[in-house]
């Protein structure tokens, strides 16, 4: 009604006018006003434990983390060595990866050190008992067929950083529901397959029951128990790498400054023997090189992509396996000199009388 006698007022109005008041008017016969209606409140209900119907509170986890584990925590175990020595460092050893207050240990820099001498013996039968008896054949096979494929939930990829500190704790994880885990190893790591085996099992306290190439399986043991796994305090960022002293030499020992140059020279103008990827499997390497160095002085390896810092992980590594002297790095190219071998070994001085 009221919206007709509206109507019936504006109709005597001019044109433009009745446009401009129509937009105003509703089609709905009871039109009553906007009413805002209060929200029902809702009560948040407490939470309570089964036992004694106290409301339930997670507690934060006590710091500082105290660790039983005997070794010194390190970035890195298989790529880094505890004989050689830093000569600086890039940041202040004060600030320790593992965040302030959190450790009951001292960050050096390079490690964080055991407090007092562990008992060797002692964890040496622990780590027999948590093993147990030795798998047979059977069971070796039965776990191998059921965690060498590559399509197995239960893998760690092992990257250039190596056997790190922060991997142990993701062992742990996967044998909480898992007897073994799947390692793929990459990259620099790959150079020295039986460093990688020897820090997994001295860390982890596994075995590592199957290597082919690149893949590892690690087995937690039989009588692995995983409320009763170690206490892992993780590392909350990466470490920046110390200054460590120079690699190649302006003048290698045994070579005078031509000599050295002319090698050099040699190394890069001859064929690659090998031609690496980034992040690629370099198992063969060190045989290659092995063969290699028979009838060359000199070897050069085509390293385009992988990194200049990858390069010199590779030729510090070389050095010690093969063994040989790294004499340039120049635009991701690693040029090899076999060096000057003893002929006469110590022993053959020796004459039997």
């Amino acid at each position: 009604m009221r919206n007709r006698i509206v109507s019936l007022s504006i109709g005597s109005l001019p044109l433009h006018q009745r446009r401009f008041f129509s937009h105003f008017i509703s089609d709905d016969l009871y039109d009553p006003p906007f009413s805002h209606l209060p929200k029902p409140h809702k009560v948040k209900k407490r939470k309570k434990n089964s036992e004694n119907g106290a409301p339930k509170i997670t507690e934060a986890p006590k710091v500082p983390f105290q660790s039983n584990l005997p070794f010194d925590f390190r970035y890195s175990y298989s790529e880094t060595h505890p004989s050689v020595e830093p000569i600086s460092f890039r940041e202040s050893p004060k600030f320790s990866p593992f965040g302030p207050g959190r450790l009951d240990r001292t960050w050096t820099g390079v490690s964080a050190p055991v407090r007092t001498e562990p008992d060797w013996k002692r964890m040496e039968e622990e780590r027999n008992r948590v093993l147990g008896a030795p798998l047979d054949e059977d069971e070796v096979a039965e776990l191998v067929e059921r965690y060498r494929h590559s399509d197995c939930v239960r893998q760690i990829n092992l990257g250039k950083g190596g056997v790190t500190h922060n991997m142990l704790d993701d062992i742990h994880n996967h044998w909480k529901k898992a007897e073994a885990v799947r390692i793929k190893c990459l990259g620099v790591p790959t150079l020295d397959m039986d460093n990688v085996c020897f820090h997994l099992e001295d860390k982890s306290y596994g075995k590592v029951i199957y290597c082919n190439i690149n893949i590892l399986l690690l087995y937690r043991g039989r009588n692995y128990d995983p409320k009763n796994r170690p206490v892992i305090p993780l590392m909350l960022w990466k470490p920046y790498a110390p200054i460590y002293p120079k690699l190649v030499k302006n003048v290698n020992e045994g070579l005078t400054y031509e000599e050295t140059k002319e090698m050099r020279n040699i190394g890069l103008n001859s064929d690659p023997l090998m031609k690496l990827t980034r992040n690629g499997v370099y198992v063969n390497v060190v045989e290659r090189l092995r063969e290699a160095f028979k009838t060359q002085e000199v070897v050069r390896l085509d390293c385009t992509h992988v990194g200049t810092s990858d390069c010199k992980k590779i030729g510090v590594k070389l050095r010690d396996l093969v063994p040989c002297v790294p004499i340039l790095f120049k635009d991701e190219q690693i040029i090899l000199w076999k060096g000057k071998l003893n002929e006469e070994h110590p022993s053959d001085s020796h004459v039997s009388k």
